[in-house]
C-alpha cells in the first residue's frame, strides 16, 4: 500500500476517534439531527478501525514468528505462521482499501424507478413490463417496498412507461447500476415466421434522498399543475374523478405525473417529491459532466443513451457491456429477479476503478 493511501487510512481512523468523542458530548446528544448524522458516520468508520486494529495485531504476530526462525526446532512452525500472517495481511489490506472508496451518501436510501419503452413498438412495451416485473421481484426478495406512482400500459401488454417508488435500506446502492438502455433480442409472440426482433427500453434510477451537496428550491411560480382522470387499476374512482396530477417545471420542461393515490392532494405530494428528486439528479449530472474524466470513470452513470445491457432470449444470454467478459447464460433466472450475479460484478468493477483512481493520486 502506498504511503499516501496509508495516510488517508490514518486520517479516517483519527476521524472515527473524533466522532466517538463528539457522540459523548452532551451538547451533541441534545441535537437529534446531528447525533443521528454522527452515529451513521461512526458506524461507517467502525469497520475501518476494526480492520486497522486487526492489521496491527497480525503484524505483531508476523514479527514474533519471524523472530522464531533462528531456532532450528521451531523454524518449520515459524514458516507456517509467517505464511498464514502474510495471507491475512493481504486480505486485510484489500479490506482497508475498500474502506477508502468514497461512499455515495445516497446509497443507504431508496429510489424512483422509471422504465420507458424505446424503439420496437409493442415489443418494447412488453419488455418494459418484463423489466418492471424483474425489479419488483428483486425488491420483494430484499424486503423493500414498491409503490407504483404512474403507469401507462401498452396496447398489447407491458408498459409504455411505468414509474415506481422503491423504499428500503441500500436499495439505491444496488439498483443504481441498472440505469441506461436495455436492448432485447427475441422472437415476438406475434411473429409468425420466427424472426428475431430487436427492441429497447430505458431505465432511469433517481435517488429518493437529495444529494447532500445540492439544494433545489421549487418556486410555485415555476410549476404548471394539471389534473386529469387516472387510468388503470385502483377501483371505480380512477375514471370518475380528476385525481391524477401532472406537474411541469417550466424553466426546465421537466414533467412528472402521479395517479397511484385516490386523492388529488396525495398525488400532488407524490409528484412534487419526484420533481424535486429529478431536478436534484439533473443538477448532480450537470456537475459531473463538467469533468469529462469523472464521467468516463462512472459505472452506470445514468446516461439514458448508453446501451448497458443486451438480453438475448434465443441464447438465454445476458451481456452487460460495461464490464469486459460479463456474459451470463441465466436469462430466465435473472428475469425472475435473480439480479445479484450482475449487481455484484458491477459493484466490484466500480470499486476497482475507484481504487485505481485513488492509487493515481499518489
Amino acid at each position: 500500500m502506498s504511503p499516501h493511501l496509508r495516510r488517508r487510512l490514518e486520517a479516517l481512523r483519527e476521524r472515527r476517534e473524533e466522532v466517538e468523542r463528539l457522540l459523548a458530548d452532551p451538547a451533541v446528544a441534545a441535537d437529534p439531527a446531528r447525533f443521528r448524522t454522527l452515529s451513521r458516520e461512526f458506524a461507517r468508520l467502525q469497520p475501518l478501525a476494526d480492520a486497522l486494529a486487526a492489521e496491527a495485531q497480525v503484524r505483531a504476530d508476523l514479527a514474533a514468528a519471524q523472530a522464531l526462525r533462528a531456532d532450528p526446532e521451531l523454524r518449520a512452525l515459524a514458516e507456517a505462521e509467517i505464511a498464514a500472517a502474510q495471507a491475512r495481511l493481504a486480505a486485510l489490506e484489500a479490506e482497508l482499501l475498500a474502506q477508502l472508496v468514497p461512499q455515495d451518501a445516497r446509497d443507504d436510501g431508496g429510489l424512483y424507478l422509471e422504465i420507458r419503452a424505446g424503439t420496437g413498438g409493442d415489443e418494447a412495451a412488453l419488455f418494459a413490463g418484463d423489466l418492471f416485473r424483474m425489479y419488483a421481484r428483486y425488491a420483494e426478495a430484499q424486503g423493500w417496498r414498491v409503490e407504483v406512482e404512474s403507469a401507462h400500459p401498452g396496447e398489447h401488454g407491458g408498459y409504455k412507461e411505468i414509474i415506481a417508488r422503491i423504499e428500503g435500506e441500500g436499495a439505491y446502492a444496488r439498483l443504481k447500476y441498472e440505469a441506461g438502455t436495455h436492448r432485447v433480442q427475441r422472437v415476438p409472440a406475434t411473429e409468425s415466421q420466427g424472426r428475431i426482433h430487436t427492441s429497447a427500453a430505458t431505465v432511469a434510477i433517481i435517488a429518493l434522498e437529495p444529494d447532500a451537496d445540492t439544494t433545489i428550491s421549487l418556486n410555485p411560480a415555476d410549476l404548471k399543475v394539471d389534473t386529469f382522470r387516472a387510468s388503470g387499476a385502483g377501483g371505480q374512482h380512477v375514471n370518475k374523478t380528476e385525481s391524477a396530477v401532472r406537474i411541469t417545471h417550466l424553466p426546465t420542461g421537466t414533467v412528472v405525473e402521479a395517479q397511484g393515490e385516490r386523492s388529488q392532494h396525495a398525488n400532488r405530494e407524490q409528484a412534487l417529491r419526484r420533481m424535486h428528486a429529478l431536478l436534484v439528479e439533473a443538477e448532480r449530472e450537470q456537475r459531473a459532466a463538467a469533468t469529462a474524466a469523472e464521467r468516463r470513470q462512472q459505472v452506470g452513470s445514468g446516461d439514458r443513451s448508453q446501451r448497458i445491457r443486451t438480453w438475448n432470449f434465443p441464447q438465454g444470454r445476458v451481456t452487460d457491456h460495461r464490464v469486459e467478459g460479463l456474459t451470463l447464460y441465466a436469462l430466465p433466472a435473472i428475469l425472475e429477479g435473480d439480479l445479484d450475479p450482475l449487481i455484484t460484478r458491477l459493484r466490484q468493477q466500480a470499486q476497482a476503478e475507484a481504487l485505481a483512481r485513488l492509487g493515481e493520486g499518489g
